[in-house]
């Protein structure tokens, strides 16, 4: 059954669902020519950074909780404690970032989407004898999913960790790898069973039905060989079986899933240049002006560049990662002190809103975070007064 089917059973919230999930045959529709911040059909969510792949920076006092406060990664910190105490541990984390009453408040501040960056080491039969990862992580991401499905959220599952590393030197990938080992055939394999695993799992388990986009691969490696093997080979196995897992199931095909990769923008190339079936393709945009040197660190600059983004490389295009993070070399000076720029900070977000909401719409990085800075922080912003609970009374700074 598939996720629109499904969710006509939520009596009680399909009014809610159906304002803003995949319309006829699941395209995504553009309301374009409409009050961008009347409309409910646009993606407004957040990211579940941290849950399921932790990356340290965002929340050190909970690593150091796990006892992994001088490990870089998942990889490493399990290595260390041991399989045995690390599950132990990371079930404590999985049980405790994300609650019941998270998604309940984010259902109240406006928010229709969660994103959930997984690792493949969640289907536990991929891992190899060489690889370190925490076990048991599957049964909390069922949990998790069913309380945004009873909610009425929509969900998107990413990717974000895969095989090999698809990047080097990035937590979020699991681990702190120093080459990214994931452009071979043998992990584009272990990426596709997981995939297949993932589709099985939407279709097959209650608490996943809303899930409707599955990412392919979070922020692979930018304009290179390795990004050429991967829009040759990965991309178009990934479509194929994807779709044939979806036919094996016998899942009408205006209830398939929508299958999302970067888009062009991101640097790997045109994500389409090898793909026969677009069939409910769907994109990803990564936009933090906090490592664009094109941009001038400025308040002024900043409002004017988000307020003229045009963030469609490809379409439909979702910002899936944004934040109100600002350079590292100004981000503590006075010009741009989160306590007393809030004014600014809350402008700032209206911009990307606006902008973003051009496209099909937008998923902040990152709900909650330990940082005592809401730039990175959904829930803190809004205890800071500068994303407002009401998404309805936002103002266009932009006209």
């Amino acid at each position: 059954m598939g996720i629109i089917t499904k969710l006509a059973t939520l009596t009680t919230l399909t009014s809610l669902a159906t304002a803003w999930l995949p319309k006829e045959n699941k395209s995504i529709n553009s309301t374009t020519g409409t009050n961008l911040f009347e409309t409910s059909s646009k993606i407004r969510g957040v990211n579940l950074g941290t849950q399921f792949i932790f990356e340290p920076w965002i929340a050190q006092t909970a690593w150091s909780t796990l006892s992994c406060k001088n490990q870089a990664s998942e990889f490493d910190c399990v290595s260390s404690l041991g399989q045995d105490a690390a599950d132990t541990a990371f079930a404590k984390h999985w049980d405790s970032w994300t609650t019941e009453d998270d998604i309940a408040k984010m259902v109240s501040y406006g928010l229709n989407t969660i994103r959930i960056p997984v690792g493949y080491w969640m289907y536990e039969e991929l891992v190899d004898k060489s690889e370190h990862f925490p076990r048991g992580g599957l049964e909390y991401l069922k949990r998790i999913c069913g309380w945004a499905s009873d909610a009425g959220l929509y969900i998107i599952m990413d990717l974000h960790g895969a095989p090999g590393a698809q990047t080097p030197g990035n937590a979020f990938t699991g681990q702190n790898a120093e080459k990214p080992g994931f452009y071979t055939g043998e992990n584009y394999e272990r990426a596709l069973r997981w995939l297949e695993w993932m589709v099985k799992l939407v279709y097959s388990v209650d608490e996943m039905r809303n899930v409707g986009m599955v990412e392919v691969v979070n922020e692979p490696v930018q304009e290179d060989g390795m990004a050429s093997s991967m829009r040759e080979k990965y991309y178009p196995q990934a479509v194929e079986r994807i779709r044939a897992t979806e036919k094996k199931l016998n899942i009408n095909k205006n209830d398939y899933l929508h299958i999302q990769t970067m888009d062009q923008s991101w640097g790997s190339g045109d994500p389409n240049e090898f793909l026969d079936d677009l069939t409910y393709m769907a994109y990803d945009d990564h936009r933090y002006l906090k490592w664009d040197t094109s941009v001038e660190a400025s308040h002024d600059s900043y409002i004017s560049t988000s307020c003229g983004d045009k963030r469609d490389s490809n379409s439909p295009n979702i910002v899936g990662e944004w934040s109100l993070a600002v350079p590292d070399d100004v981000e503590g000076s006075s010009d741009w002190d989160p306590s007393s720029n809030t004014e600014f900070y809350a402008k700032w977000f209206a911009a990307q809103v606006h902008s973003y909401e051009k496209q099909q719409g937008w998923v902040f990085w990152t709900w909650k975070a330990q940082l005592d800075d809401y730039r990175w922080s959904y829930q803190d912003a809004v205890k800071a007064g500068v994303i407002p609970k009401d998404l309805s009374k936002l103002q266009n700074p932009c006209s």
